[in-house]
């Protein structure tokens, strides 16, 4: 397991014997933690400091963890990666999280190094450098410089894990990406559940085409998915 040296997370958790287990596995892995017991203290240090990671718990005294991950990314446009960290196992449960912009999911009782690898595999994609490009579909356009995609000249509002979906399908396109190349790029060789993917799919579908006449996002059976003005093979 590699070391989390350098990184910065913020926990969020109201049950103080899990937090202090967590936090001093994370630390002891090297990394800075700072703690909120409660979704209005955790939306104070989130908008005051700079994380690399958030992880979050969903059932949080105050407001809970969806209604934080929401304000972070809708009204303070921050994109630090955000796991959710939950005893809830239901997929309505997982999509909900997934609406709200977090971009993984770990559920309670969990083992502490795989919460280390989800750190990892975010933080690494969270601050990998990409060279500047912009991409363009039909009235679709991504900018890897400023991270901003906009469709019909409208700002859309994407996840960290829905932008580099989109980069990675608009990389490819027309060609079909697998699942697995999809995965690949995300989670590295530890992808989470089988059906994490397929939330976060239908998460970035609704931000790119659900307000639009044309749909561009396009699932190809049996193969994986596509970005193009057509539908088909879809």
């Amino acid at each position: 397991m590699q070391p989390l040296e350098k990184l910065r997370i913020l926990l969020v958790e109201d049950h103080q014997d899990l937090a202090e287990t967590v936090t001093d596995f994370l630390e002891s892995m090297g990394a800075t933690v700072d703690y909120a017991a409660d979704g209005m203290t955790g939306l104070h240090l989130a908008r005051q400091n700079r994380f690399d990671v958030i992880v979050l718990d969903v059932m949080l005294p105050g407001i809970n963890g969806y209604e934080l991950c929401a304000e972070i990314r809708e009204h303070d446009h921050n994109n630090t990666p955000v796991i959710m960290m939950t005893a809830r196992d239901e997929l309505g449960d997982k999509l909900r999280g997934f609406e709200s912009g977090a971009d993984d999911y770990v559920v309670k009782p969990f083992d502490l190094p795989e919460l280390v690898a989800r750190v990892q595999s975010l933080s690494r994609r969270h601050h990998r450098t990409l060279t500047a490009e912009v991409f363009t579909v039909a009235d679709l356009v991504l900018d890897t410089g400023t991270h901003e995609v906009r469709r019909g000249g409208q700002l859309l509002s994407l996840t960290p894990a829905g932008f580099q979906i989109l980069s990675v399908l608009l990389k490819r396109m027309p060609n079909v990406v697998t699942r697995h190349e999809i995965e690949s790029e995300l989670w590295g060789d530890d992808p989470p559940a089988s059906d994490t993917l397929r939330s976060q799919i239908y998460k970035l579908r609704k931000a790119v085409d659900k307000p639009f006449s044309v749909s561009l996002l396009h699932t190809v059976s049996g193969s994986g998915y596509r970005i193009s003005e057509s539908d088909r093979e879809s």
